[in-house]
């Protein structure tokens, strides 16, 4: 674990850097990888206790954030206030469970499979009960558990699923095939995230849903299912339980291959089974017991929110967003508790907060509001953003675009731009002339199959109309450390990610991210002195939505 020690030699030179006599940058200019550091080091510290959302921690990067906007000029963003409160419930499940796979008539030649917490399965519900006990709820295979009528899927056609937990692959069908013809090939929709498989199973009526992990279609390795989804989890209060599942689970590969081999069929012929258009959900011969005892408590989170006034159009706003949160401490980690998440996202946040100060420099304010928008619950499946986007403090419809952080760059500088769902919206051609004036070219993602276009706050406004923009660094690094940079940032998915390794290193080369942060800044400057409210190219889900906000402010 690292300290605020190892950060005293970046305070200092960031202190010098800032006191240095003659030197006032302004605008984009003022964004500086000291300063980033020197907030990380705060962000990251121990003593944040891995920034989980309702714990003591969350004062104090309240209290960090807010002094931050304040030394930045901003003025609070709702109303007199610096935050948003967010209701949240916090469920904390035992560890102590066991997961039975037994078969499901007596005298058959089966063995039952006890499954272990963390190792072999991990389990969890958004119920808000103390104890969840499901005893031989019957196993049922439904593919990967979609249902989709513009694509003409339906996993779950002529199934009663109620009192039966069924059994699905993660992503969806075109990853599997890598067929553009089916789903959108390689790369994942909304029907491929985890998250949309327990809610079509909660729609369907499901007892629970275990979800098969296989890493490449994931997107990311076991480790980071069983660190995620230990400890506390949260979800907003209120709404009713009917969308709650008793059980979320997720089973290893190696588990899977056991349970399909006991049910006469390997893993690749239960996929071949699944993809085939006349794929009908069939029952396995087993059923799952467990009994999972929960912690409830009842908590306020907060989003935090510093505005800089536009000066012609006030009630027109650009947003920049970075989660704040992250996964907290978990004492059964005896080595190393703290889940730091010093890339994920004290970058993010250490960016927003760059960017505020680099506004702040300029001689007169833009015509756009810009809003600085740090959200808490990211984590727990982007809560805070969710709460914003369905509570706005700012009218939607008059939101010009919004810019969403996470995880910055920390390997060094890059010739290309990563857009995370190439192809949806006009901000595309915003970012383009921005890179454009770096000498960088933009790129669609690198691996669309692993979904990060749902896996960031910035899907929260899309689903409300709003353009938003994700974009990142990409792989083509430049310099002397190119191929260290490449060979760190490989690293970072498997050895990192979610993981208490998710600490600053002294390696770090914070020049991508700077760079990164002047291409958003370049785009909110012009977004924010523009008339335009950027729209999504035809054929995007998302457009009818932003064209109904069109029609609303014509009415204002």
């Amino acid at each position: 674990m690292r300290h605020l020690a190892l950060f005293g030699l970046f305070v200092l030179l960031a202190a010098c850097e800032q006191n240095a006599p003659g030197e006032n940058p302004a605008g984009s200019d003022a964004i500086d990888g000291i300063d980033m550091i020197r907030h990380v080091g705060v962000l990251a510290a121990d003593d944040m206790g891995g920034r989980a959302p309702g714990s003591p921690a969350e004062d104090k990067v309240i209290e960090y954030v807010t002094s931050q906007f304040v030394e930045a000029g901003l003025q609070p963003g709702n109303g007199d206030s610096w935050t948003q409160e967010v209701p949240l419930v916090k469920i904390t499940a035992s560890p102590d469970m066991v997961m039975t796979v037994a078969p499901r008539e007596e005298g058959e030649d089966q063995a039952v499979m006890q499954l272990a917490y963390g190792e072999d399965m991990m389990a969890f519900t958004r119920r808000l009960q103390p104890e969840i006990a499901i005893e031989d709820s019957p196993l049922v295979f439904a593919g990967y558990g979609i249902v989709a009528p513009e694509y003409d899927w339906n996993d779950y056609e002529g199934l009663d699923v109620e009192g039966k937990t069924v059994v699905v692959f993660v992503n969806d069908p075109g990853f599997a095939t890598q067929n553009p013809e089916l789903f959108t090939g390689n790369a994942m929709t909304y029907y491929g995230r985890w998250s949309y498989k327990y809610e079509e199973a909660a729609r369907q009526g499901a007892t629970g849903v275990i979800i098969v992990h296989e890493t490449d279609a994931a997107g990311y390795p076991w480790e980071v299912v069983s660190g995620s989804w230990s400890g506390p989890q949260f979800d907003l209060a209120g709404g009713g339980e009917e969308y709650r599942l008793p059980l979320r689970a997720w089973i290893t590969n190696d588990v899977a291959q056991q349970l399909f081999a006991a049910n006469g069929m390997s893993i690749d012929e239960a996929r071949q089974l699944a993809l085939q258009p006349d794929f009908q959900a069939q029952p396995l011969d087993q059923t799952v017991s467990i009994t999972i005892n929960n912690t409830i408590e009842e908590i306020t989170s907060h989003n935090i929110l510093g505005k800089l006034p536009g000066d012609a159009r006030p009630n027109e706003t650009v947003i920049y967003t970075a989660h704040w949160d992250h996964l907290g401490t978990n004492p059964a980690n005896t080595e190393d508790p703290v889940f730091n998440g010093a890339v994920d996202n004290a970058t993010g946040v250490a960016g927003l907060i760059e960017l505020a100060e680099a506004f702040g420099t300029l001689e007169s304010p833009p015509d756009r509001t810009i809003l600085f928008l740090a959200v808490t619950a990211e984590e727990s499946g982007l809560l805070g953003s969710k709460w914003y986007a369905e509570h706005p403090v700012f009218p939607l419809e008059t939101t010009a675009g919004v810019i969403n952080m996470d995880s910055l760059n920390v390997y060094g500088p890059t010739k290309d731009v990563v857009v995370v769902g190439y192809g949806n919206s006009e901000l595309e051609e915003y970012l383009a002339r921005a890179a454009a004036e770096q000498g960088r070219e933009i790129v669609p993602e690198e691996h669309p199959e692993r979904g990060y276009y749902y896996r960031s706050d910035h899907f929260n406004f899309a689903k409300q109309g709003v353009p938003a923009l994700y974009a990142e660094s990409g792989s083509q690094y430049t310099g002397e450390g190119a191929e260290e940079a490449a060979r760190h940032a490989a690293e970072y998915t498997e050895k990192r990610y979610h993981k208490p390794s998710d600490e600053y290193a002294e390696w770090w080369n914070l020049e991508g991210a700077v760079e990164d942060l002047k291409l958003y800044f370049a785009i909110g400057k012009e977004l924010a002195n523009t008339e335009d409210f950027p729209n999504w190219y035809e054929g995007n889900e998302f457009k009818a939505i932003r064209e109904e906000s069109a029609a609303m402010r014509q009415e204002q």
